[in-house]
């Protein structure tokens, strides 16, 4: 049940990364001001509690703050890494990372472990969609992967603050948005599985956290600025408006799914299944950028193609182990 309700999730969100193309026509600059906004969507959720009311004890109350407190803290890093690249490279180096982290915490804290045949599936999901979501097919000989290192490490030992380099940034940004995803998951995991929750109860409760987290960033008067500025300069039509609040109903759609995942399966799987929002991503993009070119821009020569059509054999092998 849990693999459906994740893969419906990943449909919804690789149709979400599409329509975020058309809606977005000046970009957010500021990590700061996109967690704000997130934030404050997040007060939506308590209208699920009208369909389960549900009131936490102090206890319960202090794990899911924290969790929503965490979902926030961990978006500043994805999207600061996201400002400093494209996608295209941000997606894969936190979309690999992230299960990989999520297995070593659940085996931590959860005690959770993986069988044979769900390791292989958990690989090859993986595997699968790194060759789906990245771009570039050429392989580096040793001298040139020597160089890059070296690039992209700068001087480690040295000056490291003064001289870390973009790419490098980029890679710790990506690195510490991987792991606190994990950590927020195989949190919410244990929250929905030990502390005698309701689902809908937990989740919304948490969401209350990352609001919350908003009314922290509104005190620092630099974060409040931001805010205001993004305000007075975002100018979108009417239309515009009712297109973007239908997208961001169906990330938030998307997200409870997401954690209805966690809350029923294995973090770890939940997360390697990813893979599956590439293969949809990949489908859309294809059927949508010969319509929309100045929007939406995809490799599709007949070698990338070969290793997008590798990834999505690889992603069916995977959910093929996970389902039989």
């Amino acid at each position: 049940m849990y693999i459906i309700v994740a893969i419906v999730s990943y449909l919804l969100n690789a149709g979400v990364y599409v329509a975020d193309k058309f809606l977005l026509s000046k970009q957010v600059h500021s990590s700061i001001v996109y967690a704000f906004y997130v934030g404050i969507w997040s007060i939506c959720n308590f209208i699920l509690l009208f369909f389960d009311p549900f009131i936490p004890d102090w206890d319960q109350l202090v794990y899911d703050l924290s969790a929503g407190l965490l979902f926030l803290f961990t978006l500043l890093f994805w999207y600061k890494a996201l400002h400093q690249s494209e996608a295209t490279r941000v997606v894969p180096i936190v979309g690999a990372l992230t299960p990989v982290f999520s297995f070593i915490f659940s085996a931590i804290f959860l005690n959770a472990h993986l069988s044979l045949q769900e390791i292989v599936a958990f690989v090859l999901l993986i595997s699968g969609g790194i060759l789906i979501s990245i771009k570039q097919t050429r392989f580096y000989m040793a001298r040139e992967v020597k160089e890059r290192v070296k690039t992209i490490s700068g001087n480690i030992f040295g000056q490291f603050q003064a001289n870390l380099r973009p790419t490098s940034r980029l890679l710790l940004n990506s690195t510490i948005s991987a792991a606190c995803f994990a950590a927020y998951y195989v949190f919410i995991k244990f929250i929905y599985s030990n502390t005698e929750q309701p689902f809908i109860g937990a989740f919304v409760w948490s969401r209350l956290g990352s609001f919350l987290g908003v009314l922290v960033i509104l005190i620092v008067p630099t974060w409040r600025k931001l805010i205001k500025d993004s305000e007075s300069s975002g100018h979108r039509t009417p239309r515009q408006l009712v297109f973007f609040l239908a997208v961001r109903l169906a990330a938030a759609a998307a997200f409870i799914l997401l954690n209805w995942a966690v809350a029923l399966g294995n973090v770890s799987l939940i997360n390697a299944l990813q893979g599956t929002q590439y293969v949809f991503l990949l489908i859309i993009v294809i059927l949508l950028a010969r319509k929309f070119p100045h929007v939406i821009k995809e490799e599709i020569g007949k070698g990338v193609m070969l290793q997008k059509l590798i990834g999505v054999v690889l992603v069916t092998m995977g959910l093929y182990l996970l389902v039989i």
